[in-house]
C-alpha cells in the first residue's frame, strides 16, 4: 500500500517508464483529492480570494522547482488547479505523486481550507 508520508521523503529521479493503470489507482488511493483525467493526475484547490490563490500559485513553484518537475496550473479567482504528468514517459510516474504529495502537505500547513 502506497503511504503519502512517504512520498514526502523521496526526491524525483530520472524515470524510463511510466506506472501502469492499477499502480496510479494505488497511488490515488492515498492521495486525498487527485483525480486522473486526460493521462494526468489532477486536483483543485480552492481559497478565500486572489491574492491567496496567487500565494499558492507561487508557493507551488517554489516546491516543485526543488524537485525540478514542473506542473500544469490553470488559475482564476479564488482556484487553482494543478496537472500533473512526466512527459518523459508520456503517462503518469512516481514523480507526479511525490510532487503532489509535497503540494499537499505545503497547502495543509500554509492555507485554509475553503469548501469548492
Amino acid at each position: 500500500m502506497i503511504d503519502s508520508a512517504e512520498l514526502l521523503k523521496k526526491k524525483t529521479r530520472n524515470v524510463k517508464k511510466g506506472l501502469t493503470g492499477t499502480e496510479i489507482e494505488e497511488y490515488l488511493a492515498a492521495m486525498k483529492g487527485w483525480s486522473y483525467e486526460d493521462n494526468h493526475i489532477v486536483k483543485a484547490y480552492s481559497f478565500k480570494d486572489y491574492y491567496e490563490t496567487m500565494a499558492f500559485a507561487n508557493a507551488v513553484a517554489f516546491v516543485v522547482n526543488a524537485e525540478n518537475h514542473h506542473p500544469d496550473l490553470l488559475i482564476s479567482f479564488k482556484r487553482c488547479v494543478v496537472m500533473f504528468n512526466t512527459h518523459s514517459v508520456g503517462g503518469i510516474s512516481e514523480n507526479d505523486f511525490i510532487c503532489a504529495a509535497k503540494i499537499d502537505a505545503m497547502a495543509s500547513h500554509n492555507f485554509a481550507p475553503v469548501a469548492h
